[in-house]
């Protein structure tokens, strides 16, 4: 929605749309008066939409008349073609590096210049981390955020950088230069290690998944206290567990194509 579109001229849709783009990652819950000051609408219009998506599963009511975005939401939204089958090939891989390591591991995809996450697996370690699975958060302050951005194309990182690089914890990279050095690092290497730059007391070790023209899809990771010493002692697992991904990707969408009973074709089997 352009920002000069006034809110009595928007359509029901855009209306509905400026609700529900009130809700963001710093305010995932959020009183009705603050939903209408936010999305700019008469609290009226804005009581009448909220109801209306809480009846449809948009959003729902909790507790002190809070409300927050609805399973609806998301259940459409794991209906996308590269989050579902991303998400699908990945998990049975996921599972086995949470189980063989411990610890949460994640798989994160490229959104404009943030790191979506897809799935989080939360180990047998208890951590306190930011990561929430359809959470977007800074690419340079994460391991397979920075993954993501070094293999992204040169005007994603140009808009990164126009964009500061804000601290998120006590060893964010929020030097260019740096930054800069160590996406060339992760490119030469194949994977990154990453220290309390997302949160402090935690570390990263992180690889891309790659499609089968060559194309970095997402990444994984896996994340341990940030006092693990040796923290290329995971990477191997790390990389297997990508490069699994990566070919269970690649079956998918080479499966050929068998004659169906009415002459076309279906994916074998």
């Amino acid at each position: 929605m352009s920002a000069d579109v006034s809110p009595a001229t928007r359509s029901v849709l855009g209306r509905g749309l400026a609700v529900l783009g009130t809700f963001t990652p710093d305010r995932p819950e959020q009183t009705l008066r603050a939903i209408a000051q936010a999305s700019g609408l008469p609290s009226a219009t804005a009581y009448r939409l909220v109801a209306e998506l809480v009846g449809w599963g948009a959003l729902e009511r909790v507790a002190r008349g809070r409300y927050r975005v609805g399973m609806r939401l998301w259940e459409i939204g794991s209906l996308a073609p590269v989050a579902r089958g991303l998400r699908d090939a990945a998990l049975p891989v996921l599972q086995d590096l949470c189980a063989v390591t411990g610890y949460p591991v994640h798989l994160v995809v490229l959104d404009g210049t943030h790191a979506l996450f897809l799935e989080r697996l939360a180990g047998h370690t208890r951590l306190e981390l930011r990561s929430q699975v359809g959470k977007r958060l800074p690419l340079h302050a994460s391991g397979p955020g920075k993954v993501l951005l070094a293999h992204a194309p040169p005007d994603v990182l140009d808009a990164v950088l126009a964009g500061g690089l804000p601290r998120v914890a006590s060893g964010t990279i929020t030097d260019p230069g740096r930054l800069t050095a160590a996406l060339a690092e992760i490119r030469r290497t194949g994977h990154c290690l990453s220290r309390e730059e997302m949160t402090d007391g935690a570390a990263s070790v992180a690889a891309p998944v790659v499609g089968p023209a060559g194309e970095v899809l997402a990444g994984i990771s896996v994340v341990v206290p940030s006092d693990t010493e040796n923290l290329a002692l995971l990477v191997p697992a790390v990389r297997m567990a990508a490069t699994a991904v990566s070919r269970s990707l690649f079956t998918e969408w080479e499966r050929p194509l068998t004659p169906d009973r009415g002459g076309g074709h279906t994916p074998g089997p």
